[in-house]
């Protein structure tokens, strides 16, 4: 069974949006557990961005950035389990190494709010900014994934050398072509 490429709407507009996209397409049983926990993780960024931009509550807002915390803690494990079709994806290391400073980012912001830090608005803005940059190189991840075939075994030579050259994959071999 082939296995359908990922598509992109045109527009992810909101963490909202990124978190309805992934609960769509599966190709396999580690792509689902990964869309899951992104989705989950996705709508709890929605949450804290919320909590942040409409409550004058400081324990809402601590509440939803502790969650979130041990949330992105939750999916950082789940990444070291999934197969090694993923592991061997240049893109499984970039999106891990996202993760990571966006964890950084969300234990910053926490520990701003926590000690009432004037800083608290600088590290709320970075928090936003790698969310957005993690969940993109996690799409990207997907794509990669399910468009190279890997969450399919049966996909022959044939199938895929009858495809024409994705913008991705122009991408990815003018990327790997220039490291070697």
């Amino acid at each position: 069974m082939s296995v359908p490429r990922t598509s992109l709407p045109p527009s992810l507009q909101s963490f909202g949006d990124i978190s309805r996209f992934l609960r769509e397409g599966v190709a396999d049983e580690d792509s689902r557990q990964l869309r899951d926990s992104l989705s989950v993780l996705s709508g709890l960024i929605e949450e804290a961005v919320r909590a942040r931009r409409s409550s004058t509550d400081a324990a809402v807002i601590l509440r939803a950035a502790t969650q979130l915390f041990q949330n992105a803690r939750e999916h950082q494990l789940l990444l070291t389990g999934l197969g090694s079709a993923w592991h061997g994806l240049y893109e499984f290391d970039a999106y891990q190494r996202a993760l990571w400073e966006l964890r950084s980012a969300i234990s910053a912001w926490k520990q701003a709010l926590e000690q009432r830090s004037s800083g608290e608005a600088a590290c709320f803005d970075r928090f936003e900014l790698l969310a957005w940059r993690t969940l993109g190189e996690a799409l990207l991840l997907i794509d990669m994934y399910e468009h190279d075939g890997r969450a399919d075994t049966t996909t022959d030579d044939a199938s895929t050398a009858s495809r024409p050259a994705s913008w991705w994959d122009r991408l990815r071999r003018r990327w790997l072509g220039s490291r070697g």
